[in-house]
């Protein structure tokens, strides 16, 4: 049996910013991390980008240059996972991969290893904004909340810079979208969660840079459980007295007193283990969201556009690419998220032959509660865990938006240069996206729509508390991950605060995040 004041389920990018917060008003506070999956590589939590071990940061950089962030899992949905989770590759996997019943949602994914998806994510940190805010937080604490979360991960406005051929396509999106955005959301460089640097590459933001504990052992009051999966929280009168943990490659089970548990496992994951503990609230698993994703990629015209072809440098070692640019969502005036990446192509000698700017656009839909993760009481998937089934569709008014966003592509494309809607468009599947959100979403009320309160704390418990993109109950059309931080943030306040009301922790804790 282990003890702990505070366990954190799930080590990706939340766990790890929940963590970090709470050491820095808890200097002594015991926090017992636990994920399910093995480490990739030799460092825990440590971004793939930036790994020191060449065949992994190969494997990344040729998984993301496409551009298209589905195609990180494949092309194809990847073949059932057959055996134990013991002996699984860690990585990341289709849910239909995992036993689960995935159809409406087939590209739907997990991270099976320990960092999560922030050991593979892209590192785009748009800033929320408009319909994405909640209306029921206090507007100043969701600015100081967001300010946090962007110091945590790191993020920085122009991280890559701006190339001469980038600012060109700016110029030509700002024509075909600028006329409907809103001040100070006309097309710009991407907010990226990576360092800037003079050569060489900008390394990403992992959970073991926002955690460094977790891969130097730095913090004596911290434990890191790879290859532990959490199975049931037990509980009584409103308080979670325990974890039910098991070793994945043993099987063994065993238990982890904790005073506080933090569950941040992901969007689907998360509902899964609440579900398993007993724990179903009426709005547990629905209201799932995901903007509809309409991919694309345009070559530009260098001579029409102005372009010196000498500009067109190959990326940096270690990069796959030059540039990084925003479209800012301005709500029902200008709907779409656009997010480009800047690449050019070589010849084996090294000299460039050609030059494309991704074209995606995100498109958001409406929050529904038919949305939803149905999860089994008798099916269990891979993981031993209740097995999920997806329920999600398209509303009339979502349709409609994607065939807006496909015009508009188009015609901000054909500005840009050479583009075949044929060839260089598509509409992902639900799920590529992987910005899930919504299914154990806050709420100011406890009136069967929320799952948790405005601290993120569990309705009907004390010491229950979520992180997650699971927790953001907005419509999200950009991607996700700054927005669910910012309300990591705030949890991890209410945390502390928990924290100093604990007479059994013997800890005495000052200060405030």
């Amino acid at each position: 049996m282990t003890a702990a004041d505070v366990l954190i389920v799930g080590s990706g990018l939340m766990g790890a910013a929940t963590a970090r917060l709470i050491r820095e008003s808890a200097p002594t506070a015991s926090i017992v991390m636990v994920d399910g999956g093995a480490v990739i590589g030799s460092a825990p939590g440590q971004h793939l980008h930036d790994s020191a071990e060449p065949e992994i940061h190969q494997r990344y950089n040729s998984r993301v240059a496409t551009g298209v962030q589905a195609l990180y899992t494949g092309a194809a949905v990847s073949p059932p996972v057959e055996g134990r989770m013991a002996d699984v590759e860690p990585g990341m996997y289709h849910l239909s991969a995992l036993g689960e019943d995935a159809a409406a949602m087939p590209g739907g994914s997990l991270a099976w290893n320990v960092g999560g998806m922030g050991v593979h994510w892209t590192a785009a940190c748009p800033t929320p904004w408009g319909r994405e805010v909640p209306d029921f937080l206090p507007a100043a604490e969701w600015a100081e909340d967001l300010a946090t979360a962007q110091r945590v991960l790191g993020v920085h406005g122009d991280a890559f810079g701006i190339t001469d051929a980038g600012r060109a396509v700016l110029r030509e999106l700002d024509a075909v979208f600028g006329p409907d955005s809103a001040d100070g959301r006309h097309p710009q460089t991407m907010p990226m969660a990576m360092t800037p640097t003079a050569s060489g590459t900008r390394p990403r933001t992992g959970p073991n840079r926002i955690l460094p504990a977790m891969t130097d052992g730095s913090d004596p009051a911290f434990t890191l459980l790879p290859g532990t999966l959490c199975v049931q929280l037990e509980h009584r009168d409103g308080s979670v007295l325990a974890a039910i943990v098991r070793d994945v490659a043993s099987g063994v089970e065993s238990r982890i007193e904790t005073g506080i548990v933090v569950v941040c496992a992901d969007t689907l994951r998360t509902p899964q283990l609440l579900f398993a503990s007993g724990i179903r609230p009426a709005a547990l698993g629905t209201h799932l969201n995901e903007h509809a994703f309409l991919t694309g990629r345009v070559f530009p015209d260098v001579d029409r556009l102005g372009i010196d072809r000498a500009s067109l440098a190959a990326p940096r070692e270690g990069e796959w690419a030059v540039g990084a640019y925003w479209l800012p969502h301005s709500d029902e005036a200008q709907p779409f998220h656009g997010q480009m990446m800047e690449r050019p192509h070589l010849d084996d000698t090294g000299a460039t032959i050609d030059y494309s700017v991704g074209l995606a656009l995100y498109v958001p839909t409406e929050v529904r509660a038919q949305n939803r993760l149905e999860l089994s009481d008798d099916e269990t998937d891979a993981m031993g865990m209740p097995r999920m089934r997806v329920h999600f569709d398209y509303s009339d008014r979502d349709r409609e938006l994607i065939e807006l966003a496909r015009l508009r592509q188009r015609q901000a494309a054909e500005r840009i240069g050479r583009f075949d809607p044929e060839r260089d468009s598509a509409l992902l599947a639900p799920g590529s996206s992987l910005h899930v959100t919504g299914s154990v979403r806050m709420g100011p009320s406890d009136d069967g729509t929320s799952v948790c309160d405005t601290d993120a704390r569990v309705w009907g418990f004390d010491n229950l508390f979520l992180a997650g993109n699971g927790v953001v109950p907005t419509p999200v059309t950009a991607n996700s991950t700054l927005t669910g931080m910012t309300f990591a943030v705030r949890m991890a306040r209410a945390v502390v605060a928990a924290l100093t009301k604990m007479p059994e922790s013997g800890h005495l804790l000052e200060g405030s995040l």
